[in-house]
């Protein structure tokens, strides 16, 4: 195993840690995105696709991979260059650009695994399942709580997020409303969501949800860890199933 990664070794295997190495992620939107691609990039994943038109805003330094003197650039191209800084040799591609219906399955085409980071303001999404689908790439979805961390894995012949309800407004809002309904119906409730669902529901004005650093986090360590067993072939848990972890009650 390389000096790089000599630290992963008992939980990592050196034909795991030259496996890895070449796995070819694509990163579709790079807000929380960029944390996820730090923690893969240092964990051995030296192949990443970061495809985001947007700019870094002062209101994403409180928890995405940005600095002050980001502000105004690109987000793609910000990340590439933090992400070579730790690794130089590592094969970062970064296209500033929007994903939408017209380039979608050129982006999607040659890769492993996608990070479905994409905001719902549009049904892109799930339309971008659905290409991941037709390629075979299982996606992974990213959500930010706040003081937890959720993550879906959606198999490419299993079921869709689609499939969770008809049309795309408010749905990460919904699909959180969901998982709370199953933990409570389980006997294993999440008052500190649901009140935190109450609160974002009775703002006067219409705003982006809270979100916190210590979610970006967990969510990064979740990803990278379903990474890492989807590459190496080992057990995930994939949709309806979903991964939530929190400081508070786990």
């Amino acid at each position: 195993m390389e000096e790089r990664y000599s630290r992963n070794r008992i939980y990592v295997h050196p034909k795991e840690q030259k496996l890895i190495k070449h796995f070819r992620i694509l990163l579709a939107g790079a807000g929380i995105g960029s944390i996820i691609a730090e923690c893969a990039l240092r964990f051995g994943f030296e192949s990443i696709t970061i495809v985001d038109g947007d700019i870094v805003e002062e209101s994403n330094l409180n928890r995405q991979n940005y600095r002050m003197e980001d502000i105004g650039k690109s987000k793609a191209e910000a990340l590439k260059k933090h992400l070579l800084s730790i690794n130089p040799t590592a094969n970062i591609t970064s296209i500033n650009t929007f994903i939408d219906t017209d380039n979608m399955e050129e982006l999607i085409n040659g890769h492993d695994i996608a990070i479905n980071a994409l905001d719902f303001k549009s049904d892109i999404p799930l339309v971008f399942d659905e290409w991941c689908q037709k390629y075979n790439i299982p996606v992974i979805h990213p959500y930010n709580i706040g003081w937890g961390g959720l993550v879906i894995v959606v198999k490419p012949t299993g079921m869709q997020l689609k499939d969770f309800i008809d049309g795309w407004e408010n749905f990460e809002l919904k699909l959180v409303e969901h998982i709370v309904n199953y933990c409570k119906f389980w006997e294993q409730p999440k008052p500190w969501i649901e009140n935190i669902i109450i609160q974002y529901e009775n703002e006067k004005s219409i705003l982006p949800a809270p979100q916190l650093s210590i979610a970006s986090w967990i969510v990064a360590g979740l990803c990278t860890n379903i990474i890492f067993n989807i590459a190496t072939g080992q057990k995930v848990k994939y949709y309806p199933k979903f991964h939530l972890s929190s400081i508070i009650d786990s």
